[in-house]
C-alpha cells in the first residue's frame, strides 16, 4: 500500500548510509588496482620481471621473416670451419672406387672392382679441387660431341680405342664421334638395326641398361629416340670412360657386375644391351645373365654384340678355338630358354633375346628359383645363381607385374606397383596429389632460380627421390634426373622405374658412385632430416660439393632448424647460399635453402672465388 505522505513509495535514505556505501565502494576499488598491478603481496619477481619487460625499447618492430638475413650464432659453439682444398692429386677423387684400396682386394668375381668405402678415420675432410684451367661444359646437345680437355685430361682412350672411333683429341677438346668397339660406323645405324626388331619408335621403351658402356656412346644416340639408358663402366685401366659419359651429358655410374647385386629394383629395365662388354656370361652358372634377366621387365629385350656371336667370323681375331665359341653361345641360348626369353633375331654381330610376358608358357626344368628375399633388397646383397620368379597371372596374355602405357603417357599414368598396393602407405589418391605437389614445388624454384629446365642444368639429381614427382615434373629433353632412393627410406625405385625413369638405391653416408664435377644441379628434399641420426652432415654435405660442378647450384627443401645447421657448415665450403621462405608462406616451417658452387681451381694461388689456395 502507498503511504499518502510519499506516493512514489520509496523510502528516505540518510545522507549518512549513502556517504558509507560511497566510501566503501572507493575502498575496494583502489585495493583491487593495487592488487592487479602485481606489486601486492611483496611480490619481488613480479616486480623484477615487469621491470625488465619495458616496452619502451622497442621502438621499431618488423614482422618480415628474417630466415633470409640472419644466421643463427649459437654462443656455446664454435664458428663454422672453414674446409680446405684437397691435395691436387685429388682431383678425380672416386671414394668408394680408389685403386689403391680396390687392389688389396680379391680379383675373384671382379670385386676388387666394387664399392670398397674408405673408413671414417680415411674419409676426406677437404674440398675436391676441380683441375687448371676448367670450364662450364657445352650445352647439350654439342656435349655429346664435344668435351673440353681441361675438364678431363686423360688421353689414353684416344690411341686404345684409335681404330674403333670413340673418342679423338682435337687441339683442347675431345670429339666423340658416335662409335663404339661393334659399330665403328656409327651408334645410329646400330641403333636402326635394332630398331627393326625392337619398338624402340613408339615410347615402348624408354629405360635401357647399357653394360661395360665405354664412354655411353650408345646411350647418348639413344636420347635422340627418347630412351634413357644407365650406362655403368668399372673405374679401370680405360681411365674416364664414365667421366667422359657424364661430361657429355649422359646417364652413368662406376659400377661392375661382380658378386653383389646391381643396385637397381626388379622388373626396372625395358632393355639391356652388352656391346662387346666381355662379361662372362656363362660364368657361375650363368649368374650374371641372371642378374640382368631379375632387372629386365617381362616383355623387356636383351642385345648381345660381341663375342661369342659372329664367333665364324672373329675365331681368329679373338684368339680363341671354333668349339670354344660354339660351346658358348650354345650355353647362353640354354640359360635364355631356362630365363624364359626367345631368341628373336640374330645376323651378323647382333643377337636379340626377348624376355616373356609371363610364365605360362616356360619350359624350366627343375630351374633353381631364388628364394623370396625380396628381390629389391639388393644393397650390398650377394648376387646368387638363381633365377628371379616373375609375378603371379590370371591369364596366358597377362603381363606380369603390370602393363606399362608407352612413354610418355606412362610418365604421369598410375604406375602398376601402386594399383596393386605392392607400395605400403602409397595409394592412387596420394601419388596423384604428390604429382600435384610437385609441379607446385619446381613452378617455385624456377621462380628462385631461372635456369632450372634449360639446357645449363643438364645433369641432375634428386637424392632423396620418393615417387619420382620432382623429375617427373622437370622431365625435358634438356636434362635428365639422377632418382636417388636412400637405402635407409621407403623403397619407391621400382615406381620410378614404371614411370619411365631412371635411378639408383644408395646411401648418403657414403661416397656416390661417381666422379667430381659431374652433377649441375642437385635436389635435397628432407636428405638432413632422413640422415640426422645416421651420419655427419659434413661428410653428406661434402660429398655433395665432390659431385657438383663448379657454379653448379643446390636446392635444399627441409626443416628450418635443419637447414640452418645446414647452412653453417656450407658458409666453409666456398658456397654462397640464400634462404627462402616455403612457398606457401613464411609461417610455414619447412623452408627453402639454395646454394651455388663459387668457381675455383686446384694447384694456382690467390682469392678463394677463382683458385685453391
Amino acid at each position: 500500500m502507498v503511504s499518502k505522505h510519499n506516493p512514489s513509495g520509496n523510502k528516505k535514505r540518510s545522507p549518512l548510509s549513502i556517504f558509507a556505501v560511497i566510501g566503501l565502494c572507493c575502498f575496494f576499488y583502489i585495493l583491487g588496482a593495487w592488487q592487479r598491478s602485481g606489486f601486492g603481496k611483496g611480490d619481488s619477481i613480479a616486480l623484477e620481471v615487469t621491470k625488465q619487460a619495458d616496452c619502451s625499447i622497442f621502438t621499431n618492430l618488423n614482422f618480415e621473416t628474417h630466415h633470409n638475413d640472419v644466421e643463427i650464432v649459437e654462443p656455446s659453439k664454435p664458428k663454422a670451419q672453414v674446409f680446405k682444398p684437397c691435395d691436387i692429386k685429388y682431383t678425380d677423387y672416386t671414394p668408394c672406387q680408389e685403386q689403391d684400396r680396390a687392389m688389396k682386394f680379391p680379383r675373384d668375381n671382379m670385386i676388387y672392382r666394387e664399392r670398397h668405402c674408405p673408413p671414417e678415420e680415411e674419409k676426406l675432410h677437404c674440398l675436391i679441387p676441380a683441375p687448371k684451367g676448367y670450364m662450364t661444359p657445352f650445352e647439350w646437345p654439342k656435349s655429346r660431341d664435344y668435351v673440353h680437355y681441361a675438364n678431363v685430361p686423360h688421353k689414353s682412350l684416344t690411341v686404345e680405342k684409335a681404330v674403333q672411333n670413340w673418342v679423338q683429341f682435337k687441339g683442347n677438346v675431345f670429339k666423340f664421334p658416335g662409335g663404339g668397339t661393334m659399330f665403328p660406323q656409327g651408334a645410329d645405324a646400330y641403333i636402326d638395326e635394332l630398331a627393326s626388331v625392337i619398338p624402340i619408335a613408339d615410347g615402348s621403351v624408354r629405360t635401357a641398361l647399357d653394360t661395360g658402356c665405354g664412354v655411353a656412346s650408345w646411350g647418348a644416340y639413344m636420347l635422340k629416340r627418347n630412351v634413357l639408358a644407365m650406362s655403368f663402366a668399372p673405374r679401370d685401366n680405360h681411365e674416364a670412360q664414365v667421366q667422359f659419359a657424364l661430361e657429355r651429358g649422359v646417364p652413368a655410374v662406376i659400377g661392375v657386375l661382380g658378386s653383389i647385386n646391381l643396385p637397381y629394383p626388379s622388373r626396372a629395365f625395358d632393355m639391356a644391351q652388352c656391346s662387346r662388354c666381355l662379361i662372362p656370361w656363362t660364368a657361375n652358372d650363368g649368374m650374371y645373365l641372371m642378374e640382368v634377366d631379375r632387372v629386365l621387365r617381362p616383355g623387356g629385350y636383351w642385345v648381345l654384340s660381341g663375342p661369342p656371336i659372329n664367333w665364324k667370323t672373329y675365331y681368329q681375331v679373338w684368339k680363341r678355338t671354333k668349339e670354344d665359341l660354339k660351346a658358348e653361345q650354345k650355353k647362353i641360348e640354354e640359360l635364355a630358354e631356362q630365363l624364359c626369353w626367345e631368341k628373336k633375331y640374330e645376323k651378323g654381330d647382333i643377337a636379340i633375346f626377348r624376355k616373356k610376358v609371363n610364365d605360362k608358357s616356360c619350359r624350366r626344368n627343375s630351374a633353381n628359383m631364388c628364394k623370396p628375399r625380396g628381390s629389391d633388397d639388393v644393397w650390398y646383397k650377394k648376387m646368387e645363381t638363381c633365377i628371379t620368379p616373375f609375378p603371379k597371372v590370371s591369364s596366358a596374355s597377362e603381363v606380369a607385374g603390370g602393363e606399362l602405357k608407352k612413354f610418355p603417357a606412362r610418365l604421369f599414368a598410375v604406375p602398376p606397383r601402386i594399383s596393386k598396393g605392392l607400395v605400403e602407405g602409397v595409394s592412387v589418391e596420394s601419388y596423384q596429389e604428390d604429382n600435384k605437389l610437385w609441379k607446385k614445388h619446381v613452378n617455385a624454384y624456377k621462380r628462385i632460380n631461372r635456369l632450372i629446365g634449360t639446357a645449363r642444368y643438364r645433369n641432375v639429381m634428386d637424392m632423396n627421390a620418393g615417387l619420382g614427382g620432382f623429375a617427373a615434373a622437370l622431365e625435358s629433353p634438356k636434362s635428365w634426373v639422377m632418382n636417388v632412393v636412400p637405402t635407409i627410406g621407403k623403397d619407391t625405385l621400382g615406381v620410378i622405374y614404371e614411370r619411365g625413369l631412371i635411378g639408383i638405391y644408395h646411401d648418403w653416408c657414403e661416397g656416390f658412385s661417381t666422379y667430381p664435377r659431374t652433377y649441375d644441379l642437385i635436389h635435397a628434399n628432407g636428405v638432413f632430416s632422413l640422415y640426422q641420426d645416421k651420419c655427419s652432415f659434413e661428410d653428406i654435405l661434402l660429398e655433395m660439393d665432390r659431385i657438383l660442378r663448379p657454379e653448379g647450384a643446390v636446392i635444399f627443401r627441409d626443416d628450418v632448424d635443419v637447414l640452418n645447421k645446414v647452412r653453417k657448415i656450407a658458409g666453409g665450403m666456398r658456397w654462397d647460399t640464400k634462404m627462402n621462405d616455403h612457398e606457401d608462406g613464411p609461417l610455414v616451417p619447412e623452408k627453402i635453402l639454395v646454394a651455388v658452387k663459387q668457381y675455383w681451381v686446384g694447384g694456382i694461388k690467390g682469392n678463394s672465388t677463382s683458385s685453391a689456395e
